[in-house]
């Protein structure tokens, strides 16, 4: 209790700009993991579903199951797997086949 009385003391301001320099770089470096990660899930998601339940398959059949994928997906995960998102992470994924080879795409 006597320390909820102690005078409070302006912190040196080289050690409150160092401080305030780790938080933004800290910040700065999640934000590029947390980017990768959703980049490489979203087209690790569409080249499942193209490979997998697609399989080939075009048109008709791939507007009768993403539906069916995306309603059973929102409910846990959220509208970011909504049907039109799983057609661009497919589309992604199409996109990106050749980068399997040279890239961090697996």
């Amino acid at each position: 209790m006597a320390q909820d009385h102690l005078p409070q003391q302006a912190a040196p301001s080289k050690l409150l700009d160092g401080i305030r320099r780790m938080i933004e770089e800290t910040r700065s470096a999640v934000a590029v993991t947390v980017n990768a990660g959703l980049t490489l899930l979203h087209w690790r998601i569409g080249r499942r579903i193209a490979q997998e339940i697609l399989k080939g398959k075009r048109a008709e059949y791939g507007k009768e199951i993403v539906p069916t994928v995306s309603a059973q997906l929102v409910p846990e995960f959220g509208t970011g797997l909504g049907v039109r998102n799983l057609f661009r992470m497919i589309k992604f994924a199409e996109g990106r086949r050749s980068a399997e080879s040279r890239s961090c795409f697996p």
